[in-house]
């Protein structure tokens, strides 16, 4: 039963948590285990071994940590860095503001370079501190490949081509909260040191996992990262792996079934076809944005993001009103505006375990709910935008072929 009780399902579109698929619901419908049986390590290894395959990495080392996305940005900080170390991070929305604040927090000296909200990260102030810096005195550099509050997603290869062009040896620490699973995204082609996501985006879990992959060089730098750490500690991890046993600590047994299942389900589909997926509801989406007359909060065509848009609302309305009329009167869930764009956006989420009827059912109740707070917009006229590139575009199922 609902807490607050609706008829039907709620049509849930923030950008994380996400909806989860029934096959994952039905795995997680069981007992505790003992985690020190012999089943549940051998679960762990491969499950460790196909969390790979999600990052695009062959030599990277995953951890599953029982902790949200905020938990594993400080283990990817607090393992490889040591308190005072000099690091390059781009503010260009919400998320990547808190993850400035809990580096400067952990006391490491932050370059900040900021962008106005709806842009990206500015590559060339990264290219310009990277060719200055010939001693080398900058550890790491911070980004957020999506940023959820915008709808921006920033171009990670041209991160590691700046960083190999002045052989620069910083680390590359990347934010894939949002992405990883959903959007392109190569750990080893791109020279990322530590990527991280969280289960409850794309991979379509409830939260509880933080989904931690380190490259060779961030485990080497772990061994000499001087920051204090203990349940985020990767050595314990390590030391476990040795053992065959795999945990530090006590894992939710009902989302390692979850996330087995959630796996099973991206390599049926394919990776390739999933990401293909996204790209789709994404064009569709900021395609009824464009008929209703309305904007994206992105500012470039080369920073939209696949897995959720932020709409421009109009200044007389305000967008907050938008996502609680929404919930009230259609039981659909919208992502609000934080801060800097609160009441001037909302959010539409399109990612994780998702097709294209439930995005253009998303889409009708948008334009019901833009009706309700006077915005006039033509009913019906979003949802035919969508639906004639999806017709156009979607392929069969290709499990069903």
């Amino acid at each position: 039963m609902d807490y607050v009780y609706g008829p039907g399902r709620n049509h849930l579109f923030v950008p994380g948590p996400v909806n989860i698929p029934e096959p994952v619901l039905r795995a997680m419908n069981r007992n505790n285990e003992d985690y020190r049986s012999p089943a549940i390590p051998a679960m762990t290894k491969t499950l460790l071994e196909d969390v790979k395959k999600i990052f695009k990495t062959t030599t990277g080392t995953p951890f599953l940590i029982p902790t949200t996305g905020t938990g594993a940005w400080e283990s990817a900080l607090t393992n490889t860095l040591s308190p005072g170390d000099r690091t390059v991070s781009f503010l260009i929305g919400q998320f990547s503001l808190l993850w400035i604040d809990q580096q400067q927090r952990l006391n490491f000296k932050v370059d900040v370079v900021e962008s106005e909200w709806g842009q990206g990260a500015n590559l060339n102030i990264l290219a310009s501190k990277i060719a200055e810096d010939t001693a080398h005195t900058i550890k790491a550099v911070c980004i957020v490949h999506n940023e959820t509050a915008t709808g921006v997603t920033n171009n990670l290869a041209t991160v590691r081509e700046i960083l190999d062009h002045y052989r620069h040896p910083a680390l590359f620490l990347v934010d894939g909260v949002s992405s990883i699973c959903a959007l392109d995204f190569r750990m080893d082609e791109w020279g990322v040191d530590v990527a991280l996501t969280g289960s409850q985006k794309a991979l379509s879990l409830p939260t509880g996992i933080g989904i931690v992959c380190a490259s060779p060089k961030a485990l080497e730098a772990s061994k000499t990262a001087k920051s204090v750490r203990v349940f985020f500690d990767w050595n314990d991890y390590l030391k476990f792996y040795k053992m065959g046993t795999f945990w530090p600590y006590t894992p939710s047994i009902q989302l390692l079934y979850g996330l087995r299942a959630a796996l099973d389900l991206l390599f049926e589909e394919g990776l390739d076809n999933v990401i293909a997926r996204h790209s789709r509801l994404g064009k569709a989406t900021r395609l009824a944005v464009e008929a209703w007359g309305l904007k994206n909060c992105t500012q470039k065509e080369e920073w939209v993001s696949d897995t959720v848009t932020a709409v421009v609302v109009p200044p007389y309305i305000d967008s907050t009103e938008i996502v609680r009329r929404a919930w009230k009167r259609y039981n659909l869930s919208l992502g609000l505006g934080l801060n800097k764009v609160a009441g001037k956006v909302f959010r539409i989420g399109h990612l994780g375990n998702l097709n294209e009827l439930q995005l253009l059912g998303c889409l009708a109740g948008v334009e019901m709910v833009l009706r309700d707070v006077g915005y006039p917009v033509k009913l019906g006229s979003g949802v035919a935008a969508a639906c004639a590139y999806l017709q156009n575009n979607t392929p069969l199922i290709p499990s069903r072929i």
